[in-house]
């Protein structure tokens, strides 16, 4: 049991890297249009939607921030959930 929720962690781990690279692909607009931009969009906007248009300040959106923090929080807990078995 402890083995899959440790694999559970990892898969999770590499969600976490892929937002990254989604938000650092969208500054390029040229990179938008290509088809990595387009899977991690596919996998990776459900979970940003959630936070879309909580924190926009004039043009800057921070939505990205709060998710990040959200999830890094909810990973660290799981993880130190997952630890302690």
């Amino acid at each position: 049991m402890k083995f899959f929720l440790e694999l559970l962690i990892e898969v999770l781990n590499i969600y976490f890297y892929m937002m990254i690279a989604y938000i650092l692909l969208s500054w390029f607009p040229s990179i938008r249009e290509s088809k990595l931009y387009y899977y991690l969009h596919v996998i990776v906007n459900p979970y940003l939607r959630l936070f879309r248009g909580l924190l926009v300040f004039g043009y800057f959106d921070f939505t990205p921030i709060l998710g990040f923090m959200l999830y890094s929080f909810g990973l660290e807990a799981f993880t130190q959930f997952v630890a302690s078995l």
